[in-house]
C-alpha cells in the first residue's frame, strides 16, 4: 500500500507522512513533539512507526520540531548540509544524540521501501530542497516553498501521480494588504512563495496525465482564500472544484491512496 497524509500545512507548521508498506517517512516537522504526536495519532500513526524524517529547509515552520521529535523518539533525520549548518548556527547542539544523514540536493536515496528524490528550489534558505517520493512505480511530488518555478522543478514534477503544490497567496491581496513593504517583497519575490497564478502556470507546464490527486498547500491566512487557491488550479485541470484538495493548518488532509 502507498499513501500519504498531511499533519498540517501553513506558516504555523508543516508535516506530511508518506507510507509504502511498513516504511513511513515524515517530510518536515514544524510542530513541537507533543503536537506532532497528537497529529500523527489523528491519522493512526505512532511515533515509533516512523522510519525517518526528511527536511526541506531550516525555516521554523518546517524544522522547529525535527530534532526534538527525532531525539525523543529515536528517529533518524535526512537533511542537506546547508540546512543543518543553518540550524546549528542557531543552536550548536540541535542535532546532538540524533542519527543524521546528509542529503545531496541532486542525489536519490532510499529509506526502506521509499525512494526519495530531492531537487533544488529557489527559496530564501541556506540549501533548500523539495522532494519527489515514490514506491518505485507511483510518485508524489511535493513543492511547498519556492518563489518561482524553474525548468528543473518542472522536470521533477512532470508525470507525477500526485502533487502537493504551494498556493501561498493571491498577489493582489498581498500587495494591497497590511504587510510592510519589505515583507511583501520577500513573500512575493523570486526566493519567496508561489502565488496562485504562478502555481497554476507551473501546473499547466507539467505532464498531468497520471494525476490522481492535487492538493493546494501552504495557504496564507492573511493573503489568500481557499476559493481563490482552488479556483486557480481547477482552471488548469478543468475538473470539479471538489477534486482539488486543500491542505489546512489545523488538520492538513487525511490519507490519500496511490493506486
Amino acid at each position: 500500500m502507498t499513501r500519504f497524509a498531511s499533519l498540517g500545512s501553513g506558516s504555523q507548521g508543516n508535516g506530511l507522512v508518506f507510507e509504502v508498506n511498513s516504511t513511513r517517512v515524515l517530510l518536515d516537522c514544524g510542530f513541537n513533539p507533543r503536537d506532532t504526536q497528537a497529529r500523527l495519532a489523528r491519522i493512526g500513526i505512532e511515533p515509533s512507526a516512523l522510519t525517518g524524517i526528511i527536511v526541506t529547509h531550516e525555516h521554523s515552520d518546517h524544522s522547529a520540531g525535527v530534532f526534538p521529535f527525532a531525539l525523543r523518539n529515536e528517529v533518524p533525520v535526512w537533511i542537506t548540509h546547508g540546512t543543518l549548518s543553518a540550524l546549528r548556527a542557531a543552536n550548536a547542539n540541535v542535532d546532538k544524540g540524533v542519527t543524521v544523514n546528509i542529503v545531496d540536493g541532486h542525489g536519490a536515496i532510499a529509506i526502506g521501501d521509499v525512494q526519495v528524490q530531492p531537487y533544488t528550489v529557489p527559496h530564501d534558505a541556506r540549501e533548500p530542497v523539495q522532494y519527489v517520493l515514490s514506491d518505485g512505480m507511483r510518485r508524489l511530488g511535493v513543492l511547498t516553498d519556492t518563489g518561482c518555478s524553474t525548468p528543473h522543478i518542472e522536470a521533477h514534477l512532470s508525470g507525477c501521480d500526485a502533487l502537493v503544490l504551494e498556493t501561498n497567496h493571491d498577489r493582489d491581496m498581498l500587495m494591497n494588504g497590511s504587510y510592510p513593504a519589505w515583507l511583501k517583497a520577500r513573500v512575493g519575490g523570486r526566493f519567496g512563495h508561489l502565488d496562485n497564478a504562478a502555481s497554476a502556470q507551473l501546473l499547466q507546464a507539467l505532464d498531468r496525465s497520471r494525476l490522481q490527486h492535487v492538493i493546494a498547500a501552504h495557504l496564507s491566512h492573511q493573503n489568500n482564500t481557499p476559493d481563490l487557491a482552488r479556483d486557480a488550479l481547477v482552471a488548469v485541470l478543468d475538473c470539479e472544484p471538489a477534486w482539488v484538495t486543500l491542505a489546512n493548518q489545523a488538520e492538513g488532509f487525511s490519507w490519500r491512496d496511490l493506486v
